[in-house]
């Protein structure tokens, strides 16, 4: 063999291939570079899923990449097993051949979830591709289990299959059987002219990844590496071995190294990156989509003028003409016709749709179509943002829908434009910083809560790698750096973060084409998918020239339908006009007020904690402002100074300057701050006589920052700005305040059409905050922190919230006439749609529910089981049946049993010993159940609705918690500073990083007398982090202040402890009372039995009690009787001696000791 023949790689599953591999596309590409490779293929099970990316790594390393594809080939003969047999593309019509293939395999009924061709399949593209099979194909298997006959039959049908296009695979690899294999292979090949191919069977590139590699395997297959019975398939020497050690490794054999270039040069596919498949609008025969975006835009503008015949001049005329000539010129006519006909749908068939995202609100065409519901001309935005004449690049509309109806949508648009031309996406789930952690873990045998504690280290942010979890967190640095099994779990998972674990579907991309998908990607699809999805995802699907539409479901949309619709229900009733947001104009101060006064709950974008802090310093008094607002709650804008330049100039504290008096009409909106991309477009039209297309580009280029064709831009600019006679120094100075700013500024089309969401939704809660208020607890009801968050905010504005009830409530919250909110009965825990379905349709077939039995016996215990029942009654859903809680509860499984057998009575056909049916039997259910403390009660109403509703813990602690606390919150004064003990509930916990990387918390702190906004900084987080993801009461202890934003009391935690660790540091002795003459044996016993399982404990048992003379005697029991202070004990002795009967006894300054041991407590 010469020296010139290159080995190339003809088997590799890369990370793409899901259940095995772990070679990463870009690694792939440039490792075979390095090593000299001219070209390396892909051959992934079953999918092509990485195929544009493969090329695309492959051609700037300098690699000719090579498509195949690994499947399952079904039996062949009475003892074939099936197997693998690899096809690699030898042109575009092989490539193409196996998509479609793949396609039909994906998409065709099948058993179970594996994929198996037959051999009629792969004949319909054997002529266009090289079929490759070996050691894990069908005629290895048979040669393998002594069928040496039959392997000689199965590779005289692939011979007539493929020809002189089937290669036999010889691997080197160590696995057991290869030899075997490989004798008889031999000899096969010699006898029938097959071709020898060697390859290494590559699953990885280096040699030291074989264990990250089986990890992998191990997390797919739901094993742990140890497992003894768990298959191993792989050696360490499946890594991509040099073209050096394959030819030494074969040098018996040179004739399988050299196939492998042979192979590799007659494999050539292309991908067009240049042509885009525009899909097609079914129009007339006798019309042009040209014509009909022009009719369909003109009587879109004609009724708006209709509406607003003192706006609609000759400008919106002569804006529309430009755009229709840009618009068919550029040949996207037929796009913009799909996107207004889905959209138009989505309204006549009651799914809101938003305003408009992204910079297509800038076009009048999409106002005009209805696309988008912002008037361009009026709110100052531009068309060339969104489609610029000067540069053609697809346009891009993202439509926001509302959640419930997005589907819906999807189904029309594939039933219009045919299934086989519409698809919805590809997405990949990926072994992200938290997952890869935990599902390492778990592989090497490590127990759960040591894997999900290590996790949680892991800050929960966007982007979050473990490399930056390990620069921001202290602990888990510490913990990597000193702890074996920590270190050798996080190195494994650096090897494994970041690649696609499954594949599933893109919450809302859809693409269409003009001919079916599988002309342009395979397709996949898997049992519970409504809809096959593509196997190239987003990115890849537009390079190839496909066009996605973005059908993306926003949450506010449904709560603002939910809200008008309740709102109009009782306008209707009361004989008034129906309301319709889109005629509001959004100038009412009073909303202005509202969101000023930074009550901004459930607004749209106004929410969150630092908007509210800059809705404070900004104070809005008009939409300018509020799209300002949206524009300027960004990290560029927040950092820059751009923020409190205009805070300033807005409020008088600094002058308004415009940089050139012919900038004003651009500046003046922002008091002349650059604030947006169209703003950069406008001075470049405006001073240098830039068109908005060339603009648009210089925008571009800004953002790049390219040196050269900055510059070059630099330039122009100058020369334009002086040929209208600005100086040339003042017009330089100019394009670099412009530069400098240009990297900040935001889309204004977006900030304005996102603004008028925010106002809509101020609107509704100023004027009608519980319908307003009941929407947008009916859209989070399945987060409760959200629900807790929201019900404290209609409690805030005055609002009633009424208890569940079994009887009132619907499946969402709704408006009752007193103007009270109606609690959902969807959002208890544990109660499923299903179940409140059948309770509800009962409910209203044969009216409300009396008692538990009756409750029992008319629902379909199919779909109500005993946790629903138990869900509701702590909940208080059954309260109406007027007994108390804890009776419920122990009644219902006799209410169970009884209700099950009446209805088998029923169903069994049974009568009286007369004939006449059977009577409903009367069941007498057993009472006496003990009754639960008031706190008890409210913590499983908090355990079934994930909140307290009904009251506050603290009422029930009180004389507990005063000996800790230094006064109740609503009595702190925040001045002067000092340090207190405050007690209550965490509510409405965030976690963010600091500019060094370090995590700090913010909380408000609820103790049912008023609130303190907690500030946790990272010193503190690190040691109390653990506390503040409690449910229930937590002690704080830090420095008083005013909070700038709210203007509540303040609190700089330096400790923060739940109320367990408080008990367990500095409860001293607990005091049982007991009642008078019951201080005998049999009482004594209980008590015993009631203490023995939690001794020992840091904390005194002291018994105190009347004696027959009624002298009041006291004794502590000893240090046999410590105990821990664990919260069922507490329970059980209170309903024992009674609230008034345990007596609590702290000593509080062991609260704030350090380094206290567990029981040293007992020294006070």
């Amino acid at each position: 063999m010469t020296s010139s023949v290159k080995f190339v790689h003809l088997n590799v599953h890369t990370e793409y291939s899901l259940s095995e591999g772990i070679a990463r596309i870009k690694d792939l590409a440039i490792e075979a570079h390095s090593a000299g490779m001219p070209a390396v293929a892909m051959t992934d099970i079953n999918n092509l899923y990485a195929a544009v990316k493969f090329y695309r790594s492959c051609l700037n390393a300098g690699v000719k990449p090579l498509f195949g594809v690994e499947l399952t080939l079904g039996a062949v003969t009475p003892s074939d097993p099936g197997g693998k047999i690899i096809l690699l593309c030898l042109n575009n019509r092989g490539f193409k051949g196996v998509s479609e293939l793949l396609t039909q395999l994906y998409t065709q009924p099948r058993e179970g979830r594996e994929l198996i061709a037959n051999l009629d399949q792969i004949e319909s593209v054997a002529d266009d591709v090289i079929a490759v099979t070996g050691f894990d194909g069908a005629i290895g298997s048979l040669i393998r289990s002594g069928h040496v006959l039959e392997s000689v039959q199965v590779a005289e049908k692939l011979v007539q299959i493929f020809k002189d296009r089937l290669f036999f695979e010889l691997t080197r690899t160590g696995r057991p059987g290869e030899t075997v294999f490989e004798d008889e292979a031999l000899v096969i090949s010699q006898t029938l002219n097959i071709p020898l191919v060697a390859t290494n069977a590559v699953r990885f590139l280096k040699a030291d990844d074989f264990e990250a590699h089986e990890i992998r395997t191990c997390i797919h297959q739901g094993r742990i590496l140890d497992d003894p019975r768990r298959p191993r398939h792989f050696t360490a020497e499946q890594y991509l071995r040099s073209s050096e050690e394959m030819s030494i490794l074969f040098d018996d054999l040179p004739s399988a190294i050299i196939n492998t270039s042979e192979i590799a040069t007659k494999c050539n596919v292309f991908l067009d990156f240049q042509t885009t498949h525009m899909p097609r609008y079914p129009l007339a025969d006798n019309v042009s989509a040209d014509d009909e975006l022009i009719r369909l835009s003109n009587e879109g503008l004609d009724r708006y003028r209709e509406l607003w015949p003192a706006r609609v001049d000759d400008s919106y005329v002569q804006r529309l003409q430009i755009e229709t000539d840009t618009i068919n010129r550029m040949g996207f006519a037929g796009y913009f016709l799909i996107v207004a006909d889905f959209v138009r749908w989505a309204t006549e068939n009651d799914v809101p749709v938003g305003p408009g995202r992204g910079s297509g609100a800038g076009s009048l065409v999409a106002f005009a179509l209805g696309i988008t519901r912002l008037d361009p001309i009026h709110h100052g935005l531009l068309f060339e943002r969104f489609l610029n004449p000067d540069r053609v690049s697809l346009p891009d509309f993202d439509i926001d829908f509302c959640m419930v109806g997005r589907d819906r949508v999807i189904d029309y648009v594939s039933k219009k434009y045919g299934a086989d031309k519409v698809a919805q996406i590809i997405t990949y789930n990926t072994l992200a910083a938290r997952a890869v952690v935990r599902d390492v873990g778990r592989v090497m045998g490590m127990p759960y809560g040591f894997c999900d504690t290590l996790a949680k280290l892991v800050p929960f942010e966007v982007g979050m790698t473990l490399e930056k979890a390990l620069a921001q967190d202290d602990e888990l640095r510490r913990r990597f750096k000193n702890e074996a099994e920590v270190t050798q779990l996080i190195e494994n998972g650096l090897r494994l973060e970041g690649m696609p674990r499954n594949a599933g579907k893109h919450a809302g991309g859809l693409v269409i084409a003009p001919e079916p998908i599988s002309e342009f990607s395979p397709l996949y699809w898997e049992h519970g998918m409504g809809q096959a999805v593509t196997q190239f995802d987003k990115d890849d699907l537009e390079s190839i020239g496909l066009v996605k539409f973005d059908f993306l479901g926003l949450r506010t949309l449904t709560v603002i339908d939910r809200a008008v619709k309740l709102i109009n229900h009782d306008r209707v009733e009361a004989g008034e006009a129906e309301l319709d947001l889109e005629r509001l104009e959004p100038n009412d101060p009073d909303v202005y007020k509202l969101i000023c006064t930074g009550r901004t709950t459930a607004l749209f974008q106004l929410e969150s904690r630092g908007m509210q802090e800059l809705i404070q310093r900004l104070r809005p008094d008009r939409f300018d402002e509020l799209v300002a607002l949206v524009a300027l709650f960004r990290p560029g804008p927040l950092q820059s100074g751009m923020v409190d330049d205009f805070i300033d100039r807005k409020h008088g504290r600094q002058p308004v300057s415009y940089l050139h008096d012919t900038l004003k009409t651009v500046l003046e909106p922002t008091y002349g701050v650059i604030l947006y991309q169209e703003q950069v477009m406008e001075i470049a039209r405006s001073l240098a006589g830039f068109s908005l297309g060339s603009a648009d580009l210089l925008r571009r280029a800004m953002g790049k920052k390219k040196p050269e064709e900055m510059e070059r831009q630099r330039q122009i600019f100058i020369d334009g700005a002086t040929d209208r006679g600005v100086k040339a120094e003042n017009a330089a100075h100019i394009f670099d305040l412009i530069e400098k700013f240009a990297g900040y500024g935001f889309n204004k089309s977006h900030s304005a059409a996102y603004a008028l969401l925010s106002y809509q939704t101020a609107w509704l809660k100023q004027h009608y905050p519980a319908q307003f208020m009941s929407a947008a607890l009916s859209a989070d009801m399945e987060h409760t922190d959200k629900v807790v968050i929201l019900i404290n905010e209609a409690k805030a504005l005055g609002l009633s919230v009424q208890s569940p009830d079994i009887n009132q409530g619907s499946l969402k919250f709704a408006v009752d006439l007193d103007g009270s909110i109606i609690y959902g009965l969807g959002a208890i825990k544990g109660v499923g749609e299903k179940a409140l379905e059948n309770i509800l349709d009962e409910r209203s077939s044969n009216g409300a529910f009396t008692d538990l039995m009756s409750f029992c016996r008319r629902v379909d215990s199919q779909k109500v089981n005993k946790k629903t029942f138990e869900a509701l009654i702590c909940a208080g859903a059954l309260d109406s049946f007027g007994s108390a809680r804890s009776q419920l509860l122990g009644q219902l499984p006799q209410a169970m049993e009884a209700a099950g057998q009446h209805i088998a009575n029923l169903s069994s056909g049974q009568n009286d010993m007369f004939g006449l049916p059977l009577t409903e039997e009367i069941v007498s259910l057993k009472s006496g159940f003990p009754t639960w403390t008031a706190r008890k009660a409210l913590e499983m109403e908090r355990h079934s609705l994930g909140f307290y509703l009904t009251g506050h813990p603290m009422a029930h602690h009180q004389s507990e918690i005063s000996q800790l606390v230094s006064e109740p919150i609503g009595s702190t004064r925040p001045t002067p500073e000092r340090v207190v003990t405050l007690s209550g509930l965490v509510q409405g916990l965030r976690t963010f990083q600091n500019r060094r990387g370090e995590t700090m918390a913010f909380f408000q702190l609820d103790d049912g007398t008023g609130f303190a906004d907690v500030s946790v900084f990272p010193d503190a987080y690190g040691q109390f982090r653990s506390a503040l993801s409690s449910n229930g009461i937590v002690l704080t202890r830090g420095l008083t202040g005013v909070d700038d934003r709210s203007g509540l009391l303040s609190l700089k935690i330096e400790g923060i402890w739940t109320l367990e660790e408080a008990r367990e540091r500095a409860l001293t002795s607990l005091s049982i009372s007991l009642p008078q003459g019951v201080a005998g044996a049999k009482i004594i016993q209980e008590l015993q039995e009631m203490l023995r399982k939690y001794v020992p404990g840091p904390t005194n048992i002291n018994i105190e009690y009347l004696n027959q003379e009624g002298d009041s005697l006291s004794m502590s029991l000893g240090d046999q009787w410590r105990v821990q202070p664990d919260e069922d004990l507490i329970e059980s002795l209170l309903t024992f001696a009674g609230e008034s009967g345990v007596k609590f006894l702290y000593r509080s300054s062991l609260l704030t000791a350090q380094n206290l041991s567990k029981f040293d407590n007992l020294a006070a």
